[in-house]
Formats: C-alpha cells, structure tokens, sequence
C-alpha cells in the first residue's frame, strides 16, 4: 500500500489480488464473514465472461443469465444466482451426494 496525504492507498498489485481472492471464493461456494452477498453487475459480467456494456444491455432488458436486482440506482447480482449458474453446489449438498453414492 501506498501513502498519500496521510491516507493508505492500495496499489494496483494488491487490488488485483484482492480481486482474484474475491473471484476464488465465489467460484468455491464460500462467503466470508462479513463479505457481501451479492456482487456489482460489471463483476458479475467479468465472472460470465461479458464486458460492461453487454451485461448492462442484459440486465436492462431482463436477459441477464442469472437474477439481476436493481437497488436504487445499481445493478447487483446475488452471487448464489452466479454459483447455480455455473454448477457450484454448496459443500453440504456435494458431501450429501458424495456418501449416498
């Protein structure tokens, strides 16, 4: 992190591994305490592999894979929506097939 002014400002580096940390614990089913629950519609786009305009014309017509919410003037998406979409069950439900099989 850098200083500015008496203020810590991170560098590029450590928003990108912050970004790839937030990425990996999506993609395993895994909310942190105190992370939120949803994530913005750009980032949930980025996870689908759509850029920003394409994920706003998707949510804007209803065609976006996955709920779209609109909270005030924002666009989120549930990151429970993003894991069913992409076949990500939760480790309780995966262990429960594992020993019936």
């Amino acid at each position: 992190m850098k200083e500015m002014k008496g203020q810590c400002v991170p560098s590029a580096q450590d928003v990108d591994l912050q970004k790839a940390t937030e990425s990996q614990a999506v993609m395993e089913g895994e909310a942190a305490a105190g992370q939120p629950m949803v994530v913005g519609l750009v980032g949930a786009g980025r996870l689908l592999g759509m850029g920003r305009t394409k994920a706003y014309r998707m949510a804007k017509t209803g065609q976006f894979p996955c709920p779209v919410l609109r909270i005030g003037g924002r666009y989120v998406v549930p990151l429970r929506g993003i894991q069913v979409l992409l076949g990500y069950h939760d480790r309780d439900e995966r262990q429960e097939r594992e020993t019936e099989g």
